[in-house]
C-alpha cells in the first residue's frame, strides 16, 4: 500500500518552484514548521478522490512571501513589506493558491488515486484540526529551507496522512 503515496524529492520540488518562478532557487534541507509558525504559515490541504485528507503543505510567512511575490514579477521589498507585517497580502496569497495548485503536480503518480487542492489557509484563518495534526505528526513528510534568488528563503514543510 505504502507505494501509492508519492512523497516528491528535494529536486523535484526544485524543479517546481525554479520553473514555475523563472528564476534559480536553491533547495536544502531544512525543519519542519512548528506549531509556533502554522497561525502565520499558508497550508494547502490536498485530498484524494474519496476527499479523505491525502497531505498537508505548509509555506512558512517568509517562503510564502518571496516565492509569491517572484511569481508574481513583483520586487523583493513587497515580500519584505508582507513579512514586516506579518500578513500575506491578497496578491500574494492569490499566488501562493497558484503555486499551491501546481504543486498537486508532484502528488500524483500512475496508479496511484488522484490527487487535488482542496483548499488553501492563510495566516491568521483557522486551521482545520485534522489537517494541523497531519502538518505536524512524524512519518511521511518533506522539510526543506527553499531560497528564491534576489527574494528570499523560508521553510516548506509537506507531510502526507497516516
Amino acid at each position: 500500500m505504502s507505494d501509492v503515496y508519492v512523497l516528491p524529492g528535494s529536486l523535484a520540488v526544485r524543479n517546481l518552484f525554479e520553473d514555475l518562478l523563472g528564476r534559480e532557487v536553491n533547495v536544502s534541507p531544512g525543519e519542519p514548521i512548528g506549531a509556533e509558525e502554522v497561525p502565520t504559515s499558508s497550508v494547502a490541504i490536498f485530498t484524494d478522490n474519496r476527499q479523505q485528507i491525502y497531505a498537508a503543505l505548509a509555506l512558512d510567512l517568509s517562503l510564502a512571501a518571496n516565492a509569491g511575490a517572484a511569481l508574481g514579477l513583483l520586487p523583493a521589498g513587497a515580500a519584505e513589506d508582507a513579512i514586516d507585517e506579518k500578513e500575506l497580502f491578497p496578491n500574494l496569497a492569490e499566488n501562493v493558491f497558484e503555486l499551491c495548485n501546481i504543486f498537486t503536480s508532484l502528488l500524483n503518480k500512475e496508479g496511484a488515486p488522484h490527487i487535488k487542492l482542496y483548499q488553501v489557509i492563510y495566516p491568521k484563518q483557522e486551521l482545520p484540526a485534522d489537517a494541523r495534526a497531519i502538518l505536524l505528526a512524524l512519518g511521511r513528510r518533506l522539510d526543506l529551507t527553499i531560497e528564491v534568488t534576489r527574494y528570499g528563503k523560508g521553510k516548506l514543510s509537506l507531510a502526507l496522512a497516516p
